[in-house]
């Protein structure tokens, strides 16, 4: 189950969340060709990524920036990168172009130090915009606790999207995270399950002072949770593609109907 977009269509252009996806995209095709060779990604991750051991250590400070900014592979660059397109926008909106790029990167400097903490004697390079998403992932759940997100449910061959509250597609997310983070040994690699649970408390607190003045349960009771703005309406469209097949006893194949089409953000 994972989100493929929200009701929350923001009023404004999020110039900085295009501009981070753009930069993540752009920093991962220039070591693309690496990812061939084991001896040369090894290498460039030895010197950008985050090594849990060498900052404990006091050194390679730096990497808590530079790891934000990597990612291990197609899916995961993807799979980050969609989840800021998501929720990214609204922050933005709410705190300004400038002040986001900071709160952004706060969370993921936040997030590497929370799996410092984890894993303080761990060699494995760490990437990923991870714990830096996850922080802007908490600042939405208390902006927006009610607003809608499409999620695609796939279950073997089964699949459905439906629409849930963000309280509870970022709540399960959260949960997986602890849930996770204990039964996993950090040290051993893998997914930084603490470093996602430390980006997302990190956005919870830096967006706290934002949320209590705009008067904290106030604001919720005003706004029912929902965004202070009318929410997207996503709705059925026919299709004109026509269905492939064959003729039956000279009846031509249906054609495929209420296909469903996502509504234009702005």
């Amino acid at each position: 189950m994972f989100p493929i977009r929200d009701h929350n269509p923001s009023q404004k252009t999020p110039y900085v969340t295009y501009a981070l996806i753009v930069v993540n995209v752009l920093v991962f095709v220039s070591y693309w060709p690496l990812m061939s060779d084991a001896r040369a990604i090894n290498a460039f991750f030895g010197t950008y990524a985050m090594i849990p051991a060498r900052v404990s250590a006091g050194s390679d400070w730096l990497t808590l920036v530079t790891s934000m900014f990597l990612h291990g592979g197609l899916m995961h660059l993807g799979g980050n990168m969609l989840f800021l397109y998501i929720f990214g926008d609204n922050l933005e909106e709410e705190l300004g172009h400038t002040r986001f790029l900071g709160f952004y990167l706060l969370c993921g400097l936040l997030a590497g130090a929370a799996h410092v903490i984890s894993a303080p004697g761990s060699m494995v390079p760490t990437v990923g915009a991870s714990g830096a998403i996850a922080g802007v992932m908490g600042a939405y759940l208390l902006m927006f606790p009610k607003a809608r997100v499409d999620v695609l449910f796939i279950f073997i061959v089964f699949f459905k999207i439906f629409p849930v509250p963000a309280w509870i597609m970022l709540g399960i997310w959260f949960g997986l995270q602890l849930f996770n983070g204990v039964g996993v040994d950090p040290q051993a690699g893998g997914v930084a399950y603490w470093a996602h649970a430390g980006g997302f408390l990190v956005g919870l607190a830096l967006i706290a002072p934002l949320w209590l003045a705009r008067g904290g349960p106030a604001y919720w009771n005003r706004t029912q949770g929902h965004p202070p703005h009318p929410e997207a309406q996503y709705r059925m469209v026919r299709s004109s593609i026509p269905a492939a097949g064959r003729r039956v006893n000279g009846t031509p194949p249906p054609r495929i109907t209420d296909i469903p089409r996502s509504g234009r953000r702005r």
